[in-house]
């Protein structure tokens, strides 16, 4: 059973919220409210906090309030309100404190008082106009020149059949969690099953503040649903123009399913950029020196080129929680490797600029600091690898120094490889700024040609700031970013990191991930491998109007390691090979030289639409 103050906020205790702000709490404050903010009922913007206290049972929330216009995000006016919203009954709610330009109230009435007294330092912020002014996402440069697009030359080489992708050796099905987001399911690379599930499972935001708001948030996404606030996505901008979008549905505080139309969109994807790669040009090397330094059989045949190009499959959607935009992509690779990657942008959170602000951020405009946070994002990856039962291995490398056998006076300082089988579950957790071993793969029960364990490799991208002290009282509620990777026996007890209600009480968390990891044997078992990749965020003038997304992606790559006798991307029909002896200028010799005759032709754009505001 599941407390009933644990749930999450909905839409109408929001709207109830702010219906007392506004008729009760403001209701105290006339004078202040008109004369500091000229407040005329609709000029202001709430932003709620969370968790709602400091333990289990409370409900109690600081509403930071902004002016009402685009971008209201970065335009605090310096009031935060404290609202006790744990009754049932709303005649009971109640402003429990009030906290305005670096000191604190009782209530609105106390604040009022002490205005009309002359007791209180007012900072007046500058009326901004309707569209944000500084904020406004409005471009203020004319439009020029059309920027690159991509297309098809001969329509799709994927394909989409309900929630089933083809895409070349891959197959996979991808579906959108309400609270979660995008997942994807039983995925197979040449037919075998890769992966039962790749996932994500939460996004988490800590924030430092010398503002009660601000300093008392963890945003934990799930909990308000990343799936449920998957944008529309716009052609061109969000995803190629010609990507293929789909619709995505969720159930959430209505007794019916809501649409969200184009929310999903999958395209291939040239990364500009060969997979791999090599030019022979090693003749003039060897011939020009009189003795050759290395034998390279093929410079006795002719000089050659072989490539292919980075051509890649992307499932894509694009999430809005609150000021935050998270792109959230898989991507397949024609060698066997999946990526899944975020990249943050939308606007900065920020605060009212007082006092010892700087120690907490910069300051981006006049009153408003831009105010440091984490960001962690948990994935469940559920590997099967050649099996269902698999194993951890870790390579790794370590100097050592030998004697040159043909000069035994002499030493040298070479690599060699390390290995070890980690056995436990505990000796698969890896604290976040611990050292990892740099190679670490599931190991399946199989073998390849050369007598090596199949293994996919888990790799990550991750510049995590600190993890919340475990001696905080929330702390097991977002246990799982104590670790940059877990990987524990898989239970179907143990679906998810983390819950819906570990927002709302993270004091007494429904689901603990620190209670998975029981040092329980993980040797030839089904395993699944928690991922958590983050970065640190210190906002900075550039975040105006809002942060861009270079620099600030991150995630996981899941790499065949001796998987195959040899890399699959061999038997990739995009490959492109001549040599110095051929006409690489005959289209069945070299099918690039063709691209004038088979890809000069413009594709039919379809019409632009949105349907983003009728959602």
């Amino acid at each position: 059973k599941v407390p009933y103050h644990r749930r999450p906020m909905l839409g109408s205790e929001y709207e109830q919220v702010g219906a007392f702000l506004k008729t009760v709490a403001f209701a105290a404050a006339p004078t202040f409210l008109k004369e500091v903010f000229e407040y005329n009922g609709t000029n202001v913007a709430f932003r709620t906090t969370a968790p709602h206290g400091f333990q289990s049972g409370d409900r109690k929330s600081w509403f930071i309030v902004f002016q009402n216009v685009s971008g209201f995000f970065v335009h605090p006016v310096g009031l935060e309100v404290l609202v006790d919203h744990s009754s049932l009954d709303i005649s009971r709610w109640v402003v429990s404190r009030v906290f305005y330009n670096g000191q604190y109230y009782r209530d609105m009435v106390q604040l009022e008082s002490a205005y009309v007294q002359g007791r209180i330092s007012v900072e007046k912020v500058r009326k901004a106009p309707r569209d944000g002014d500084f904020s406004s996402m409005k471009p203020r440069a004319p439009s020029a020149a059309l920027f690159p697009l991509q297309y098809e030359p001969q329509g799709p080489r994927y394909s989409v059949r309900n929630n089933h992708v083809l895409f070349q050796a891959w197959s996979f099905a991808f579906g959108m969690s309400v609270n979660t987001g995008l997942r994807l399911f039983d995925i197979r690379h040449k037919g075998e099953r890769v992966a039962y599930e790749i996932s994500v499972q939460e996004a988490l935001s800590v924030y430092g503040s010398n503002c009660p708001g601000g300093m008392s948030t963890r945003y934990m996404d799930g909990s308000f649903g990343i799936g449920r606030y998957a944008s529309p996505l716009v052609r061109g901008v969000d995803c190629p123009y010609t990507a293929t979008y789909i619709d995505t549905h969720s159930l959430s505080e209505t007794l019916s399913p809501s649409k969200r139309k184009a929310s999903l969109c999958i395209f291939e994807q040239n990364l500009g950029s060969p997979l791999r790669r090599h030019y022979s040009n090693s003749q003039s090397l060897y011939y020009g020196l009189g003795s050759p330094l290395r034998r390279h059989y093929s410079n006795l045949q002719s000089l050659y080129y072989g490539g292919l190009v980075n051509s890649a499959l992307v499932v894509r959607s694009i999430v809005t929680v609150g000021n935050h935009d998270y792109v959230w992509d898989f991507i397949f690779y024609q060698n066997g490797a999946i990526e899944g990657k975020v990249q943050a942008t939308g606007y900065a959170s920020s605060s009212f600029l007082h006092g010892d602000g700087l120690r907490y951020g910069n300051r981006v405009w006049e009153h408003t600091l831009g105010t440091i946070r984490t960001h962690s994002i948990n994935y469940k990856v559920d590997l099967d690898v050649g099996g269902v039962k698999n194993s951890l291995v870790a390579h790794d490398m370590a100097f050592e120094m030998a004697r040159a056998p043909w000069s035994p006076e002499q030493q040298i300082e070479r690599p060699r490889l390390t290995k070890k089988v980690l056995d436990t579950e505990d000796q698969a957790a890896f604290r976040l700024q611990s050292k990892m071993p740099r190679y670490i793969y599931f190991a399946a029960n199989s073998k390849n040609k050369w007598g090596h364990q199949r293994g996919y490799r888990i790799q990550i991208t991750s510049f995590a700031g600190d993890h919340v002290p475990e001696a905080s009282s929330m702390e097991r509620a977002i246990s799982w970013a104590r670790y940059q990777l877990a990987v524990t026996r898989r239970k179907e007890e143990e679906p998810t990191s983390t819950s819906i209600y570990n927002q709302n009480d993270p004091w007494t968390p429904t689901v603990a991930f620190a209670n998975f990891i029981n040092n329980e044997t993980i040797t030839n078992e089904d395993l699944v491998a928690w991922i958590t990749a983050g970065f640190l965020h210190i906002p900075h003038s550039e975040d105006i109007p809002n942060t861009v997304t270079v620099g600030n992606s991150v995630g996981f790559l899941l790499r065949p390691y001796n998987y195959y006798d040899l890399d699959p991307s061999i038997y990739s029909h995009d490959g492109v090979f001549f040599t110095s002896e051929q006409d690489f200028t005959a289209c069945e010799i070299n099918p690039i030289a063709c691209l004038p005759k088979t890809a000069s032709c413009l594709p039919n754009f379809p019409p632009f639409t949105y349907d983003g505001f009728q959602n």
